[in-house]
């Protein structure tokens, strides 16, 4: 692929786009240019350690990288994240069997020696169940290590190498449906996800799942489509089949969702002993204890139906988030260039126009410009960013690959740049699914337009990556350095759709905090009365001020 950097568009490029960018983010520019080039002596010898360690190669980069605060991973899907080893394991005390997946006519996109989870089956109801020929337990696999190997590969993109018809994308997104034949341990799934982020130095999760939804879809599907709205649908359409799907029962499912989010915290709290004595460590640097990661929802829309199911699943989402304060927003999943997803995707930013108007409180961090050219047409490369800000309201946009490819480019990206919506970058999951790496992908875009980013994991159990190794690959391939990564950090906790007003004096300017708040900030600071005031008040203001404790205190250890 082109690289737009090593050709002499990019040059002209770049600079029309800090020029379009205009004065008050120009401004912003010089004045975060202006306070970076005074650090503090404890973030020069920071800079000098990271630049030591990059010279010594990945595993050294990671070794420094891994204690530094992070704030927050606001990318991650829960079934995604978790690793194949946890699912064999889980798929063993479920009693499950190990079957070839059928490779189709053609043998695409599943390879030759991909397995799948399934249950046991039983002829006579009578006897137990038992694997079905040709299938074996799935305790085989804890006997036979080419079978636990065979399993890995097909539930992540271990030692995947790309082969004729089959890409790194028909890999990554054949994973999910083989290891769905396990029964949901949503608890057991974030215990493993808050440990890890714990031993990160990470915060704050935002995790996308999709509840129940099977009332709201049924009903969506005998309620129909509005006739002649299969590529433009208005609101008075949908506030009649909002009324509808209301009228029938979809609320019914508010309190299922809601109680299913909820005791899957409730048993990750339990695995992790959160409510035992015996876990009185306070919320410090470095403590392994997934207890203390916060975690909050996205409500995952299935964007690949047809659109009654679309629209009634995304409503149940709105309603669900307009309940549970535990559910901060809405997003939308599945591949973006699978057939459906281009099809309606206008429709489907219709459908979230109509329902901001309904629900302004409800926030909404979308998956948007996550293709490639040669993927979909070149007309399928020109909007969805823009759509996604414009007519979906997005707050964050998802990948946002696509941005140096859609319509007037510059335009959008000082758009995006002025109205603060932050990018989610995710370095490894761009690579492995759309090929997008090194100057192929646009993050030095969005930083020279000063669009705020900040790096995520995606799907960290398939791509068998933790968030340390994005900010390593973040360094060795975007250039990155200890001060990008530290605003990246920053950059999350202002984003993240936490409730309460910010620390920060002006958004993504980290060079001023709010006066209640200005006192220095030391490993063993206490925030003085009137900052715990603005604390007591605000989760993101709690959470960026602890932030900042981290990095005083991950600093301060440096000599």
């Amino acid at each position: 692929m082109m690289s737009f950097r090593n050709n002499p568009i990019q040059g002209l490029l770049c600079s029309f786009v800090l020029v379009a960018v205009g004065s008050s983010a120009a401004d912003n520019i010089t004045r975060a240019q202006t306070a970076h080039s005074v650090l503090a002596p404890s973030e020069v010898r920071a800079s000098h350690a990271f630049e030591a360690a990059k010279k010594l190669g990945a595993p050294e980069l990671y070794a420094f990288l891994k204690p530094m605060p992070k704030g927050a991973d606001l990318h991650m899907h829960l079934s995604g994240a978790v690793y194949a080893e946890t699912f064999i394991a889980e798929a063993v005390m479920q009693g499950l069997c190990i079957a070839p997946v059928d490779p189709g006519v053609p043998r695409v996109p599943e390879g030759p020696n991909a397995v799948r989870f399934v249950p046991k089956v039983s002829a006579d109801p009578e006897n137990s169940a038992s694997c079905a020929p040709g299938q074996v337990p799935a305790a085989e696999a804890l006997k036979r290590q080419p079978l636990y190997d065979d399993l890995i590969d097909s539930f992540s993109m271990r030692g995947y190498v790309p082969t004729p018809g089959i890409t790194g994308h028909d890999q990554f997104f054949s994973t999910f449906e083989r290891f769905g034949g396990l029964k949901n341990v949503a608890g057991e799934w974030l215990d493993e996800v808050a440990s890890r982020a714990a031993a990160q130095n990470e915060q704050y999760l935002e995790i996308m799942q999709t509840p129940t939804f099977t009332h709201a879809a049924t009903l969506g599907y005998k309620l129909g489509w509005p006739a002649g709205a299969e590529k433009e649908v208005t609101h008075d359409q949908l506030a009649q089949l909002r009324d509808a799907l209301l009228a029938g029962g979809l609320r019914d499912e508010v309190a299922v969702d809601t109680k299913e989010l909820a005791d899957a915290k409730a048993a990750r709290a339990e695995i992790e002993y959160c409510h035992s004595d015996a876990v009185s460590a306070l919320r410090a640097p470095g403590n392994p204890s997934g207890c203390f990661i916060r975690i909050h929802w996205l409500y995952q829309v299935l964007r690949g139906f047809p659109p009654p199911q679309v629209f009634a699943q995304t409503l149940l989402g709105f309603e669900v988030a307009s309940a549970d304060p535990d559910v901060v927003g809405i997003n939308f999943v599945m591949p973006e260039d699978g057939r459906v997803s281009m099809q309606d995707y206008h429709l489907q930013m219709q459908m979230l126009d109509y329902l901001h108007s309904v629900y302004p409180k409800v926030r909404l961090s979308l998956h948007a410009g996550e293709v490639a050219p040669g993927m979909v047409t070149p007309d399928g490369l020109r909007f969805h960013i823009r759509e996604a800000v414009d007519l979906g309201h997005a707050e964050r946009i998802g990948h946002g690959m696509d941005v140096l490819y859609e319509d007037h480019p510059a335009e959008l990206l000082k758009e995006m740049a002025d109205k603060h919506v932050m990018v989610e970058i995710n370095l490894t999951s761009n690579d492995v699914i759309l090929g997008l790496s090194h100057t192929d992908h646009p993050l030095a875009a969005y930083r020279a337009a000063h669009v705020p980013v900040a790096l995520s994991t995606d799907d960290e159990g398939v791509s068998r990556i933790d968030l340390t190794h994005e900010y390593v690959k973040g360094a060795e391939e975007q250039g990155l350095t200890y001060r990008d990564l530290k605003d990246m950090a920053r950059t999350s906790l202002e984003h993240a759709f936490l409730a309460g007003e910010s620390l920060w004096a002006s958004p993504d300017d980290f060079t001023r905090r709010k006066t209640a708040c200005a006192a220095p900030i030391t490993p063993t600071s206490n925030p003085t009365s009137a900052c715990a005031a603005v604390l007591k008040s605000s989760e993101r203001a709690a959470e960026q001020w602890e932030l900042e404790r981290r990095f005083a205190t991950f600093e301060a250890s440096i000599h």
